[in-house]
């Protein structure tokens, strides 16, 4: 028996704001519950009960988090007829065994899915044989969180032997890509992305200008965070 998705919102047609697919139409499944603790996190609303996060609000689960049938939540993708789906969080992994159906009914209707995770969790084998993408984002010492929660060796390395993974890491100055640049060796990084941080347009291009040239030095890609230059942190678009 199927178990139901904890689910924080669905929301299309939109564009992916990110990353290598950055303007596609798309549609969003947000799933609820992560096991880390960005400080800076632009989606406390689907973890932070204590307001933990810099936000300092609060979040009450029982209006956040959803039980949905992976029929339901399929049958709602499907309606908003992109080609791209694109599965965050939250932390999606978390309950990766519970998404099998879906991306199975999904892959079957010809549909692409990129999953969006900090990259603490190895994939599920089924994951990967559907062609799932892997966006994934280790977070770096300016989350807040310990070394040991928010990198998990094991992981990062399954991650990056996948073809087709990017790694993408939410920057705030030029300092930041010296720690960047070490998890790139060590763990053999490819497909590489800064991105800035920021939850208005005024803060991501401020320091999308700060890091530009730098990135571009490294040899690395830059992504902005289009849906926060369009939309600021309105929700559901």
């Amino acid at each position: 028996m199927e178990q139901d998705l904890v689910v924080n919102e669905i929301f299309g047609p939109t564009v992916q704001g990110e990353g290598r697919s950055l303007g596609r139409r798309c549609a969003f499944l947000r799933l609820g519950g992560c096991n880390l603790s960005c400080s800076w996190c632009d989606t406390p609303y689907t973890w932070d009960w204590t307001g933990a996060s810099e936000s300092g609000v609060a979040h009450d689960p029982r209006k956040e988090l959803h039980r949905r049938p992976v029929g339901d939540v399929l049958a709602e993708l499907l309606a908003f007829g992109t080609e791209l789906i694109v599965i965050s969080g939250g932390e999606p992994l978390g309950q990766q065994e519970r998404l099998i159906p879906l991306v199975a009914a999904l892959t079957g209707h010809g549909k692409e899915i990129e999953i969006e995770t900090n990259g603490t969790h190895a994939a599920h084998p089924e994951l990967i044989a559907a062609g799932v993408r892997f966006n994934v984002s280790p977070k770096l010492s300016h989350s807040g969180d310990t070394l040991q929660r928010r990198i998990v060796p094991e992981a990062l390395t399954s991650l990056s032997a996948l073809p087709g993974s990017t790694f993408k890491f939410v920057c705030q100055n030029t300092r930041d890509l010296d720690e960047v640049a070490q998890l790139v060796a060590t763990f053999d990084l490819s497909s590489v992305w800064i991105m800035p941080i920021g939850r208005t347009a005024d803060d991501v291009t401020k320091h999308m200008s700060e890091l530009a040239d730098a990135v571009v030095e490294r040899g690395w890609n830059l992504t902005t965070r289009l849906h926060t230059l369009l939309w600021d942190e309105k929700r559901g678009v």
